[in-house]
């Protein structure tokens, strides 16, 4: 069985609720509960947690999936505390024990420390931007895939740690788009997704 660890990176910030990705973390339990395959632990960053519990939910999945908006381009606030706290609380303790060089040759090596080796994550991003925002010449994100450019420092973050990236999911128009149609298309797409990613 394997052991999936979920992570709703949203909050409630001025003009958001977080209830999308609430929803979309919601979708993730029912459908990996459904397959009766998958032991699941789950964090809401809005509530509190224990830094120790936290790494130890880390060294005990096989995968971990993180749902997040992007805000300004970023992770939320809360949500990069969570990480910043959680992964430092962890040195040592299963997610790293150093940046991976060595004193005798520091040039190299670096970003090799990481102790989460053999597990995987995915990453879900929700964003105001259309996909055209991404992949017409001319528009606002230059032809660079979301991956490739606001969340690439996460995918890094990720690596350091020693997992390996799963193709992810972006949600894109949520806010002008989230009509419910819309919603309705946007859970057959991630459900199709998550039935080709967790085909193991």
């Amino acid at each position: 069985m394997k052991k999936i660890f979920i992570i709703n990176g949203s909050q409630n910030f001025a003009h958001s609720g977080g209830k999308f990705n609430e929803t979309v973390t919601d979708w993730t339990i029912e459908y990996l509960t459904n397959t009766k395959q998958f032991e699941i632990k789950t964090t809401d960053i809005k509530q509190d947690f224990d830094l120790d519990e936290e790494v130890e939910k880390f060294v005990w999945a096989d995968v971990i999936i993180y749902h997040t908006p992007v805000w300004w381009f970023q992770l939320p606030n809360l949500f990069k505390k969570y990480i910043d706290d959680v992964f430092t609380a962890g040195h040592n303790k299963g997610i790293y024990k150093s940046d991976g060089r060595t004193r005798t040759n520091p040039d190299i090596n670096y970003g090799t420390g990481g102790q989460l080796h053999g597990r995987k994550y995915m990453l879900t991003t929700s964003w105001n931007a259309p996909a055209t925002a991404f992949t017409l010449p001319g528009e606002f994100f230059e032809e660079t895939s979301v991956d490739d450019g606001a969340m690439f420092g996460f995918h890094k973050m990720n690596k350091f740690t020693g997992m390996e990236k799963l193709d992810g999911f972006h949600f894109h128009d949520v806010e002008k788009g989230a009509t419910a149609e819309n919603i309705d298309i946007f859970k057959e797409n991630y459900t199709k997704h998550l039935e080709k990613t967790f085909n193991f």
